[in-house]
């Protein structure tokens, strides 16, 4: 062990005194090494980015009461309401606060609560407000912002979110009691079909970086063995030459790992304010699990060591030469097709995960994934050297790469399986997010052609709600309010024991607004009608029993639990006509008693919930917005919504963000290690290079071989990408029990990576026009 640590540490000296190549050769390595760390401690900071955020906001969230005891009035005790709003389809989460004593208990991230008409800000909302874009949202938050909310009182440094202060907030008007903030959110489970969703893409995601990895630490290989022949021919034994060699890569990949931290720290500052669809994270989130930390710092020199150990068995490192340029032996295809075929099985295998069923094992799933894709980027090589070894004949350029691939295929091979497994797995995905993509977005019954906002609001006074309605109306984009002011209407009289009071609703709005929601023909003010759901005998049958013609209701359902309140009766007139119901732009069916205002007088009703409709001008700029500011002013509680007839599970959404984000931080990794690589090999055949240009050969047809040598294995491995790829996906859609629903989701994807190609190869032109020059001629 101890001669073996001796030859490991000389093998590192001659990484680091072996001259200006030698620098250069450790340096790519170090940096493709660093790469693949960078992207490898970014996925092991995701449990600690998830669990902070979590965290903070847990820690703003106002305590709820606990038991049957709610929380009592005191010297620390506050009111609140939620107060959040949409903005130009950003959303903008708030809480209007009202201390009750001298001693007010603070959120998380601010100093002292916001006096009535003051707000405190996040920095992200605080920006929006001041600039242009914000003007509409300056009059719906009319506060003096005179705080900014600190990271602690933040899920990340993007969202939009504030504290207003208040002096008419209580409790009658829906506002809650809290002591202490620090309560906790409930979270729901992940779907099983997400989670497996999501361990497959984690795999899709890392596994080219790993095989990257591996890549990086084979970098200046050629070179190196000509420097090994001549230890041979000092004395060194084959045994020593081979782990001199593992000390080389050793070094380079030690230093990759400090290059990898350090564009970790600096890339997570930079990426710490910046939003991926509906990612972001503060950079101190941006911490690895002290594990998964340690797992990378020790499997990449390990790995570094294992690899080239590996590969130099196939090397004879001779005292005259190393024994490379004959060629080499036929690669066996049998136990790379076991591979996928056991990845396949695994996953055909595991238990079933339906959107309703019980949770698959995640280890049987990263399994079958790991195993499948390792199976493609092995079979890689040998699908290259099959291919190349029967081409003959063609242009120079063509004749060049051939060459250059029947020679040294290996090596094209794996700088390019990196984006095989990364399309594969890709093609994988897509067609597993397609097959339960119905399971997740599905159509709603609501009819946007008809209305496009829904407002909803509790008063405690009819003749505000009725204010409601008109604002509505006179907001600048809106067309049309189908506008309804709501009760409940019960049967009076004296009910005992398990007796059921007979209840139903009252509906007050105009003709046009009643036509909207049921069948009523002919209609003026002062008419009223008894409606009964198109298709429910049951709930028909429950109307009838309150709303009977020519009998009194009571309006007032206090009254009904409280003897010392005094019933509100109505007679509904003789005259009720029975019609049948039809859905509201919501979808909704609403039945009961509909009355216009004539037939009753809103303003006398104690309780009313008022319901808004509303249609806006699509022409009208920002209409929407202007709806929204008319519910602040009147409530900044008013509950807002927007009419949409496809309804997309939030958890599905927050995976897919996931997938996005991290596709295009693989594929960034990808490029830049495929560039890596092709100037690696470029600065290997410098000598080769200028030897051609020397006797004549034409720059063109240099720069066309390099493409075709990087072109021919793009599209072998794009071809078994999309085998590879398509089979995991059907393995996968079988295990959640769906169907393939699309065969050439390939097609982009593929395009993807073979527009990556072109683009590396186009920037490693310019070095490869430096490396032609005469002067790498020159020797030593």
């Amino acid at each position: 062990m101890t001669r073996r640590l001796a030859e490991l540490a000389l093998g590192a000296k001659f990484a680091f005194t072996g001259g200006r190549e030698g620098w250069i050769r450790t340096l790519l390595t170090a940096l493709g090494v660093g790469l693949g760390v960078a992207l490898l401690f970014a996925a092991a900071s995701i449990p600690h980015v998830n669990q902070a955020s979590s965290a903070r906001g847990d820690a703003r969230v106002p305590a709820a009461s606990g038991g049957k005891k709610a929380f009592e009035r005191t010297d620390s005790s506050v009111l609140f309401d939620m107060v959040g709003t949409e903005y130009r389809g950003e959303s903008i989460g708030g809480l209007l606060l009202r201390p009750e004593g001298k001693h007010p208990v603070v959120p998380p991230g601010l100093g002292a609560l916001p006096g009535p008409g003051e707000m405190a800000a996040s920095p992200a909302l605080r920006d929006l407000l001041d600039s242009p874009k914000g003007e509409l949202l300056r009059a719906r938050l009319p506060y003096k912002v005179t705080a900014s909310i600190g990271d602690a009182g933040l899920l990340d440094p993007t969202e939009l979110f504030f504290y207003a202060g208040s002096s008419t907030l209580t409790e009658a008007s829906g506002a809650a009691r809290t002591n202490a903030f620090g309560g906790e959110v409930e979270k729901l489970p992940l779907n099983p079909v997400l989670v497996a969703l999501t361990v497959v893409a984690c795999v899709v995601l890392l596994l080219p970086v790993i095989i990257f990895i591996a890549t990086a630490v084979r970098f200046g290989g050629e070179r190196r063995d000509k420097r090994l022949a001549a230890l041979r021919l000092v004395g060194a034994d084959t045994g020593m030459t081979r782990w001199i060699a593992a000390g080389e890569a050793l070094a380079g990949s030690a230093l990759g790992l400090l290059v990898g931290t350090a564009l970790f720290l600096f890339g997570r500052e930079l990426v710490g304010g910046v939003r991926f669809w509906s990612f972001a994270a503060f950079p101190a989130d941006f911490t690895p699990a002290p594990a998964l930390a340690a797992l990378v710092l020790l499997a990449v020199p390990l790995a570094a060591v294992v690899v080239t150990l590996f590969t130099m068995r196939s090397v004879a490192v001779e005292p005259l030469g190393v024994v490379r340029a004959t060629k080499p032996r036929r690669r066996r295809v049998w136990w790379r097709l076991l591979l996928p075929a056991a990845g396949v099985a695994v996953l055909a295998l595991s238990p079933r995960a339906g959107v309703d069923q019980g949770v698959t094992d995640p280890n049987l799933v990263a399994i079958g994934a790991i195993l499948t894709l390792t199976g493609i980027a092995t079979l890689l090589p040998w699908l290259v050297e099959a291919a190349v070894g029967r081409l003959r004949g063609g242009p120079v350029a063509w004749q060049l790469a051939v060459r250059r691939l029947q020679l040294g295929g290996g090596t094209a091979s794996r700088a390019v399986a990196g984006i095989t497994v990364a399309v594969a797995g890709a093609i994988s995905l897509q067609m597993m997010t397609t097959g339960i993509h119905a399971d997740f977005v599905r159509t709603t019954d609501q009819d946007p052609s008809r209305a496009q906002v829904d407002v909803t609001a509790n008063f405690p006074s009819g003749e505000r709600a009725q204010r409601m309605i008109h604002d509505f109306r006179a907001t600048k984009g809106v067309q049309a309010v189908i506008g309804t002011v709501e009760t409940y209407a019960t049967r009076p009289g004296a009910y005992t024991g398990d007796q059921i009071r007979p209840t139903t609703s009252l509906t007050v709005g105009d003709c046009a607004t009643l036509a909207e929601l049921a069948r009523v023909g002919s209609c003026r003010d002062g008419d009223t009608f008894v409606v009964h759901p198109a298709d429910d005998k049951r709930l028909s049958a429950w109307v009838d029993q309150t709303a009977r013609p020519g009998e009194a209701v009571n309006l007032d359902s206090t009254s009904d639990y409280d003897s010392s309140a005094k019933p509100l009766l109505w007679t509904l007139p003789r005259s009720a006509r029975q019609v049948l119901s039809r859905p509201d732009p919501m979808g909704e069916h609403r039945y009961g008693i509909f009355a216009t205002p004539g037939a009753v007088d809103v303003t006398k009703l104690p309780s009313a919930e008022t319901k808004a409709m509303i249609k806006v001008d699509r022409a009208v700029p920002d209409a929407a917005e202007y709806v929204r500011n008319t519910a602040a002013a009147i409530d900044p509680a008013m509950h807002v919504r927007t009419i949409d007839n496809v309804e997309r599970d939030k958890q599905y959404a927050s995976v897919q963000s996931g997938l996005r984000t991290g596709a295009i931080a693989t594929m960034l990794l990808i490029a830049l290690s495929l560039l890596v690589s092709q100037i690696e090999q470029l600065r290997e055949r410098r000598r080769l290079l200028s030897v051609l240009v020397a006797f004549g050969t034409r720059r063109s047809s240099l720069a066309l071989s390099v493409l075709w040598q990087t072109a021919v294995p793009v599209v072998l491995g794009v071809v078994l990408a999309v085998a590879g790829g398509t089979a995991l996906g059907v393995a996968l859609l079988d295990m959640v029990g769906k169907e393939v629903t699309d065969w050439w989701l390939f097609l982009p994807l593929a395009g993807t990576g073979t527009v990556t190609v072109l683009v590396v190869t186009l920037l490693s032109l310019p070095p490869l026009w430096r490396l032609m020059r005469p002067d790498g001629l020159r020797t030593e």
